[in-house]
């Protein structure tokens, strides 16, 4: 049996599908297993760290601004797409695939496209509440299409064709225990605070998270600190954080780094999460049970993130703050408040585990499994 598995561009698309495949290569140890992806993202660091082959294609996203830049963009990505295709083409027929997986981002859709139009089986997951251009281009010509909440299917043309499966996220957001993430990172007993604003990084938001590590400066660093700038903000962020006056070498509970590769770790030993609300960061931040702040992205499409958002702050297992209305200061006396109320902090923990969907990866894994053998 030979499996593909499409994705890109940024982590949230990437691990659930590393979730999956680790399912395959247990469970089906005879299996090939196969990554295709784009040659400039994120998946050319996690693939590779997670022992799967990776084959990428030259591709980019679409870009919605209409400024004179981005047209160009989009006129040079439709230009390449001829060229694009035809090494896909030729990897899926040397390849032989039973089945084609994907998990979102523009990386997966010459994957999808061409495998329907070679007879292969496809199947898309969708993690976010409102598909996503790739979704929407592929959906009609996929086997299955798969999503994250019920009320997603109102999107699809056709509704039996969709199959509820929730996020999957790695076994070790499942298991992973608090007492010994916390050793393994040489915490003592201060909380620890993580943020992060996705695989890439959000520019803005990073420059309040420079204000929230002078706030805590001032304020004699209660707490732990890990940030994730992400590959853009790493280019600048270090530089900007000392113009703000914040030694980080003199602050050993200041740390930040490019990307949290450990992130079922850190996440187990956390006490709070700083973060963006993407689909796959929601069912991470549910399955650890890690109480939140979550900062929708206002750049996305059908403000997605916010309604992801609003699900768990309804249900009490996170506060949300909209981009427009937070700083970097604001963001510190929210985190601090939440911190010194442990009945509020056990009732978010509580409820976001609540919330997990963990049999998710199953589920993915079975509808894959299925077409492949059909």
């Amino acid at each position: 049996m030979n499996i593909v598995f499409t994705c890109g561009g940024t982590g949230g698309h990437i691990y659930p599908a590393i979730a999956v495949a680790r399912m395959f290569r247990e469970r089906q140890p005879d299996c090939k297993i196969l990554f295709i992806g784009a040659e400039d993202g994120m998946e050319n660091k996690i693939v590779p760290r997670e022992g799967f082959r990776l084959e990428t294609v030259k591709i980019s996203n679409y870009q919605r601004r209409l400024t004179p830049a981005a047209i160009w963009h989009n006129l040079v990505t439709v230009q390449r797409m001829a060229a694009t295709f035809s090494k896909t083409k030729r990897i899926l027929k040397d390849f032989q695939p039973d089945v084609i997986v994907g998990t979102g981002g523009y990386a997966s859709f010459p994957a999808l496209k061409m495998g329907a139009k070679l007879g292969i089986p496809t199947c898309v997951h969708e993690s976010n509440a409102v598909p996503g251009l790739t979704t929407k281009l592929v959906a009609r010509t996929a086997s299955r299409v798969m999503v994250s909440f019920e009320s997603s299917r109102e999107h699809y043309p056709e509704p039996e064709r969709v199959l509820l499966t929730g996020t999957p996220v790695r076994e070790e957001f499942l298991f992973a225990k608090r007492q010994e993430a916390r050793q393994a990172l040489g915490l003592g007993d201060e909380p620890l605070v993580v943020s992060c604003w996705g695989s890439l990084g959000a520019r803005e938001m990073n420059k309040k998270i420079a204000q929230f590590m002078k706030c805590e400066c001032e304020d004699n660093t209660p707490f732990h600190h890990i940030h994730a700038t992400g590959s853009f903000g790493w280019r600048w962020m270090p530089d900007y954080v000392r113009e703000q006056g914040v030694d980080l070498a003199a602050q050993p509970r200041i740390e930040m780094r490019e990307y949290i590769y450990d992130m079922p770790q850190v996440l187990a030993a956390a006490d709070l999460i700083i973060c963006r609300a993407g689909a796959a960061t929601i069912a991470e931040v549910c399955a650890s049970g890690t109480p939140c702040i979550m900062v929708p992205s206002p750049n996305v499409t059908g403000n997605h993130q916010e309604k992801n958002a609003r699900v768990l702050e309804r249900s009490g297992a996170a506060a949300v703050v909209r981009e427009a209305d937070c700083d970097g200061k604001s963001l510190y006396e929210t985190a601090k408040s939440i911190l010194s109320d442990a009945g509020r902090m056990r009732a978010m923990r509580a409820s976001a585990r609540d919330m997990a969907v963990v049999d998710a990866a199953e589920r993915i894994y079975q509808t894959a499994l299925d077409l492949a053998k059909h």
